[in-house]
């Protein structure tokens, strides 16, 4: 069941940024007891090392959906200080110090490959095109942890649908920006760059599937994708290429970098599916952000009733 919030509140409203920022100042100066709290078989420091001050941008949002079953949102010091980022530090902190560097203005996206109107667009030409809702979604990481996110953003469907993929589109291939002046981790080996994302086409069209521009009311933070990244819910989080400067309609599955990375790890799939574990560790449970104990992991991240179609017939064990 959906559950709908009442509209033209924006989740960045529910606590004004003026107390959230005095509040976040003294949290980072004060020293507290019990600051770390367990994550998977890591330690989550739950200080904020780098205090990160959102953009004075709001975004209008038009309607906000729960899709997380009213779970509690992870608060936003979170989600802007524990980030995959890799681009920017293989830790989880450094993206938020580091990310500073990242400029997003100007930005162009391209849409090419199978499309019969491909085109060029300027970020600020997608922030006005269509309507922006608020989806609050699970995220689940493949190591383990996971948030309930108020993403800000519009269906990637309907923004494909705009250069209208030709027949032949099977596929969508995305990439992130490559500047290593810019995206410091890329001047290490750890993965091969730019970074590389794909989505069966039928996915990327599901009306889950996002583009987002914002979380919490206001742009994406730097750390967390700015100004483009894709979100797809009932997969792990690596599939959420972020910085997106490149989409490309294809009519073949197309190269993504943690599978090339690791291909019996990390497959091109990667739905979250509780009964195939990492080589490394189990799937079956989860940590959320700010808890202690540990949960089950849902089918496909609790959207089964969503997606469980597309892959009727698929062994979702030999194809992970």
């Amino acid at each position: 069941m959906l559950i709908k919030k009442p509209q033209g509140i924006p989740s960045s409203e529910i606590t004004e940024k003026r107390l959230y920022l005095n509040r976040r100042n003294f949290i980072a100066g004060a020293v507290t007891v019990g600051a770390a709290a367990l994550i998977g078989d890591k330690l989550y420091d739950m200080r904020s090392p780098a205090v990160t001050v959102l953009a004075d941008s709001k975004l209008r949002v038009t309607k906000t959906t729960d899709y997380a079953s009213g779970e509690k949102q992870t608060p936003l010091k979170d989600i802007t200080n524990y980030n995959n980022f890799y681009e920017f530090g293989t830790d989880k902190y450094s993206p938020a110090e580091r990310a500073k560097s990242l400029r997003t203005r100007p930005w162009t996206v391209t849409v090419e490959g199978l499309a019969k109107k491909p085109k060029t667009y300027d970020i600020d030409t997608i922030l006005k095109m269509a309507p922006l809702e608020e989806r609050i979604y699970r995220h689940r990481c493949v190591e383990g942890w996971s948030m309930v996110i108020p993403w800000v953003g519009f269906p990637l469907g309907d923004f494909l649908r705009q250069v209208e993929p030709a027949s032949k589109a099977k596929y969508v291939a995305f990439t992130t920006l490559y500047d290593p002046k810019q995206m410091p981790g890329q001047n290490s080996d750890v993965l091969q760059w730019p970074y590389l994302e794909g989505l069966r086409l039928d996915e990327a069209m599901n009306p889950l599937t996002l583009l987002a521009v914002g979380l919490y009311g206001e742009e994406l933070p730097n750390q967390d994708g700015a100004p483009l990244r894709l979100v797809v819910p009932w997969k792990y989080g690596f599939k959420s290429i972020k910085s997106i400067v490149k989409i490309k309609l294809v009519d073949s599955q197309p190269p993504t970098t943690w599978n090339i990375a690791g291909p019996n790890e990390y497959g091109f799939y990667s739905n979250v599916n509780p009964h195939v574990d990492h080589p490394r560790w189990s799937q079956a449970r989860e940590r959320r952000i700010g808890e202690f104990l540990k949960r089950p992991t849902l089918m496909f991240n609790g959207y089964g009733d969503q997606v469980a179609s597309l892959y009727t017939g698929m062994d979702l064990k030999k194809n992970f």
